[in-house]
């Protein structure tokens, strides 16, 4: 947690830690050569102010040196080089972990070291040996299970713990420890790191050789993410590089890290040289992941026998967090709802629109009703809605004609918006209307005496275009819709989306807070734009359809309740600038529903993200359209929307109509992903925005 403004800009205050993974070039029974190289790559990760490295399989000797195994010189070497990484890492804060042979009881284990200042804390031998197509380390090698052992001397310090159930449990952060298994311990069916994971360990490291054949790497990918994805855990894997014998067999230098399923950092493949990995790990999403997801925990109570085995060898590091500016270096996306990579954003859109089209239809199929009624306004979440339910209509087998579109003007309708409307109905096809609200809401503003009752329109001399004002408006439009409906025999497809059910950006009740079915109740404003984009680029619903919707995204966002310009059209009302940046918010939103981040941490990663318009990862934005955000900037809007989110807007996400939950974000349904009570304060949440600083450092 954030305690003092300096300390803010430091990945290590937010539940991160830096680790590292080497892969050296080696020489084939040459510890000598091994151990510099090693201690080169340790002294990059120190210097990169990384706190775990990790080495190959047999690091030391190199991993092909079969019988070679079997020499004592060899196994001495191995040794000698393992006391030379030692005194080279008295002054680091790293713990390393290692690969080597190493001699117990007449017996012969792969093993891996870990080590931290100087010290062994503990040695863990591999559980399981391969030995079929090109693998025989039953030859060279005992398992794991044939240590008699729980304790060994080595490099002339005594008691160090030895066994392959060994938890390394860090001291200063609670949130993070380690496991480390060896190569084939991650074939197996069940891998000894999932039971690690079960007894804590966030952290899963494989010190592996692994050698290269065609289309390997995409196994080794597969495994890995599935690992670390089950285990709720960041996954490190690392292979052995240049310098490995190519007798029968060749080496890729394949070094990944997965976090939760997600991929963080790689390697480059078949390298001529050292490199090292660097990568941020989000321990602490971790811990909240499995606090989450229940039945991590009813898995641990199910193995508990096996969980219980495990020892805990206890670590005290030095993290690197006092008065260092340290930004994340891993690559988060600025719209965590949208992909940066463009296959995969298609693949999100695909998917995505065809779940909206598919409640809809599932809910005109179940009712009987064969007509929707929507109201069109030329912004962008009725859009959505409207080309949802044609597609609907399309998968139904009824005509479009069923869709019944009413472009309602009110006092602030412009001439695009509206011209926006009835061109995108014209082009899907539906059945096209427009109905004047002025009139009807002139007689509710009559009704309750407010003071525009009976002025004179458009002008009228003594303006008050206060909230009643705007909401009159608002309900005319969603009474007039719900009666239509009922005249009509039809369902009222509602448009309000993700973001404006989490800022409370709606109106209650008779408003566009209500309908029969939202088709957008779980979309943010931010994908909204590239599913319409995605509709019209990949031309769902036709050319003539793509043209008004390439028109619509060029639309500023605004409620458009107040009368603006008439002269250039430009609307009063500019929802961002009340509420602030959607791109933003949909940023806050994420990090707190789906991960429950504390705020300091989500305007840290939001800075890190937003603060250079050059760096980072954007969804196709044109460079002249990119917006930069300093932290004082982030703090501002994240107080609008903690306080929005906690305190103002619960009760109307408690009654929020049916629609399909769409992303792994979540929904705000109280039936479905997210349940609060409605009278709740974001004092806390308040609190510690404020210790956020106020302007860049």
């Amino acid at each position: 947690m954030v305690q003092a403004h300096g300390d803010f800009f430091n990945f290590y205050q937010h539940g991160f830690i830096r680790a590292a993974l080497g892969i050296p070039e080696v020489r084939v029974a040459d510890p000598t050569f091994n151990a510099a190289r090693t201690v080169a790559l340790i002294e990059q990760a120190e210097a990169a102010k990384a706190v775990l490295v990790v080495f190959p399989e047999l690091g030391l000797t190199a991993y092909s040196c079969e019988d070679l195994f079997h020499q004592q010189t060899l196994l001495d070497a191995a040794q000698e080089a393992l006391g030379t990484v030692l005194r080279a890492m008295r002054e680091t804060h790293l713990i390393t972990v290692l690969g080597l042979p190493l001699q117990v009881d007449h017996l012969l284990f792969n093993c891996a070291a870990v080590l931290h200042q100087g010290r062994i804390l503990g040695v863990v031998p591999k559980t399981f040996l391969p030995n079929y197509r090109e693998y025989y380390e039953m030859r060279q090698f005992a398992p794991a299970a044939a240590a008699r052992r729980r304790s060994v001397s080595l490099c002339d310090q005594d008691d160090i713990p030895f066994g392959e159930r060994l938890l390394f449990r860090v001291d200063s952060d609670p949130s993070w420890s380690f496991f480390a298994e060896i190569c084939e311990d991650l074939w197996v069916p069940i891998p000894p790191s999932s039971y690690a994971a079960m007894a804590g360990a966030t952290v899963l490291v494989n010190l592996s050789a692994s050698n290269v054949t065609i289309g390997k790497d995409e196994y080794r990918h597969s495994l890995v993410a599935n690992q670390s994805a089950r285990c709720l855990a960041s996954y490190l894997y690392t292979a052995a590089g240049a310098g490995e014998s190519t007798t029968d067999l060749a080496w890729d230098g394949h070094a990944m890290v997965y976090e939760n399923g997600t991929l963080v950092a790689e390697s480059e493949r078949f390298p001529s040289d050292s490199q090292l990995v660097l990568a941020e790990l989000d321990v602490e999403r971790l811990s909240q992941e499995r606090m989450r997801q229940t039945t991590f925990g009813q898995s641990v109570q199910r193995h508990a026998e096996e969980v219980e085995r495990f020892r805990e060898v206890r670590v005290e590091v030095d993290l690197p967090h006092r008065g260092e500016r340290l930004l994340c270096q891993r690559a988060y996306d600025r719209f965590p709802y949208v992909p940066a990579n463009p296959a995969m954003r298609d693949q999100r859109c695909y998917e995505a629109y065809n779940i909206q089209v598919q409640g809809l239809a599932k809910r005109l199929r179940s009712t009987g009703i064969e007509n929707v009624v929507i109201g069109i306004s030329g912004g962008l979440d009725s859009t959505q809605a409207l080309i949802v339910a044609a597609r609907a209509m399309d998968v139904l087998g009824l005509p479009r004609r069923n869709i019944k579109g009413y472009t309602m003007p009110g006092f602030a309708t412009s001439k695009r918006t509206l011209g926006s409307a009835q061109a995108l109905m014209a082009a899907i096809g539906c059945e096209a209307h427009e109905l004047d609200i002025r009139p009807s809401c002139e007689q509710m503003l009559r009704d309750i005496g407010h003071p525009l009752a009976g002025k004179p329109w458009p002008d009228p001399p003594s303006p008050v275009y206060d909230v009643t004002f705007e909401n009159v408006q608002a309900g005319e439009r969603t009474s007039h819709l719900f009666r239509l409906a009922n005249h009509c025999n039809g369902l009222v497809v509602g448009t309000g989306d993700l973001s404006e059910l989490a800022l409370g950006w709606s109106t209650y009740g008779v408003g566009d807070h209500m309908s029969h079915y939202n088709v957008n109740a779980s979309v943010p404003k931010t994908l909204i734009r590239y599913l319409i984009r995605w509709v019209a680029e990949t031309g769902q619903l036709g050319n003539g359809v793509s043209r008004v919707l390439h028109d619509v995204l060029e639309t500023e966002v605004s409620p458009e309740l107040v009368p603006g310009d008439e002269d250039t059209g430009q609307p009063s009302q500019r929802t961002e600038e009340v509420i602030g940046p959607y791109e933003l918010h949909d940023f806050f939103l994420y990090y707190t529903t789906r991960l429950g981040y504390l705020p300091t941490k989500i305007a840290f990663l939001a800075y890190c993200c937003w603060h250079d318009v050059l760096s980072g990862r954007w969804p196709d934005i044109p460079t002249d359209r990119r917006h930069a955000y300093g932290i004082g900037e982030i703090k501002r809007w994240l107080a609008v929307f903690a306080e929005r989110f906690f305190q103002l807007s619960q009760f109307k996400r408690s009654c929020v109509p049916n629609g399909p939950k769409v992303g792994s974000g979540g929904s705000l349904s109280p039936r479905g992903d997210y349940r609060a009570p409605s009278d709740a304060e974001a004092i806390q949440w308040l609190e510690q925005i404020r210790l956020i600083p106020d302007r860049d450092e």
